[in-house]
């Protein structure tokens, strides 16, 4: 993967399952609801100065949240921040750049 570019979607591993447990409350704090269901599904990450991860995550029943997460490079620290979150999406809806 080239820098700049949105990788291709791949199912979430388990540094992403880490990712989305870390970020989990600041999600909710976004949402302004708690979710009893948080599971990574899939997930495309961008290479910038640090990473993008875009992701996946089912929060029960048929809904699903869609993350950008930043990860900072280690010399900046690597600490990771919820960039960004779209709500009302479903299984189906592709993982895009947002």
């Amino acid at each position: 993967m080239m820098t700049g570019g949105a990788g291709p979607p791949t199912d979430a591993d388990e540094e992403i399952h880490k990712i989305c447990e870390s970020i989990k409350p600041h999600a909710e704090k976004h949402a302004g609801k708690s979710y009893n269901v948080f599971n990574a599904k899939s997930y495309r990450r961008q290479l910038v100065s640090g990473t993008n991860y875009f992701i996946k995550v089912h929060v029960g029943g048929d809904d699903h949240v869609h993350l950008r997460v930043y990860k900072k490079l280690p010399c900046n620290g690597g600490d990771l921040e919820l960039s960004d979150m779209q709500q009302s999406k479903s299984h189906h809806d592709p993982i895009e750049y947002f």
